[in-house]
């Protein structure tokens, strides 16, 4: 079983490469066609061939990572079945050797794999992008001063959009100051009454130190003006 998992992890070593020079190669000659052919008027070539080995070698790959998985689990029977611990501790390390090559490269295939679908499905949409630019270009003067008109009217709509949403946020912003405010105000107003409440001994004591000082005022007003009626008698005698 080991022979048999190691010639797969060689087989699948030397096919993740392949896969992954394709994948690269793919990308670079997408990039060097695009360099080349920078005009609008100029199509992308067809990569049928490319796609078309790309699916083959996925599916060779796939179908000898499970291969491979069904050696590890026959592995794993196999440890589980043995007697002697020591053995059972060697098999068992050998195995979860194994399994982490399995383990990278399943991964490694997905992340490749993954790369390549992205480049495609991003060159699909370039190529879907690119015949629009051309239908357009091709079409009669009166679609494209049409088209135009279009596209700036959709401008300008998306101008008032855009006012639109920045006035809204304006006046929420707004909102939750006053918002904010009157809260704080209210806090205040609730501490001050807290503290009237609290003190009331002081509101009192300060009411009696008026109440007093009213009336030492009157007292000391009623003998000024006695002893100046007094010194006017005793003036005028």
């Amino acid at each position: 079983l080991r022979k048999q998992a190691r010639q797969l992890e060689n087989e699948l070593d030397l096919k993740l490469v392949s896969f992954s020079k394709l994948c690269t190669s793919y990308s670079s000659t997408r990039d060097g066609r695009r360099d080349r052919y920078s005009s609008d008027t100029t199509p992308l070539l067809n990569g049928s061939s490319q796609d078309r080995m790309f699916e083959t070698m996925a599916v060779e790959i796939e179908q000898l990572l499970g291969k491979l998985t069904g050696i590890n689990d026959k592995m794993a029977e196999y440890t589980n079945s043995a007697g002697v611990p020591s053995l059972n501790a060697a098999l068992m390390h050998t195995l979860q050797r194994h399994r982490d090559i399995l383990q990278d490269y399943t991964h490694e295939f997905h992340k490749t794999k993954a790369n390549f679908l992205a480049i495609r499905e991003r060159e699909n949409l370039l190529g879907s992008v690119r015949k629009d630019i051309e239908s357009y270009k091709s079409g009669s003067g009166v679609n494209n001063r049409r088209t135009e008109l279009f596209l700036k009217e959709h401008e300008h709509l998306r101008n008032s959009d855009r006012l639109i949403e920045e006035t809204i946020s304006i006046a929420m912003a707004t909102k939750e100051n006053m918002t904010s405010q009157r809260g704080m105000l209210k806090s205040i107003q609730s501490k001050m009454n807290t503290l009237a409440n609290r003190f009331p001994a002081v509101n009192s004591l300060i009411q009696r130190i008026n109440l007093r000082k009213r009336r030492d005022s009157l007292i000391l007003g009623g003998v000024i003006g006695v002893c100046t009626i007094l010194l006017l008698l005793y003036a005028f005698h």
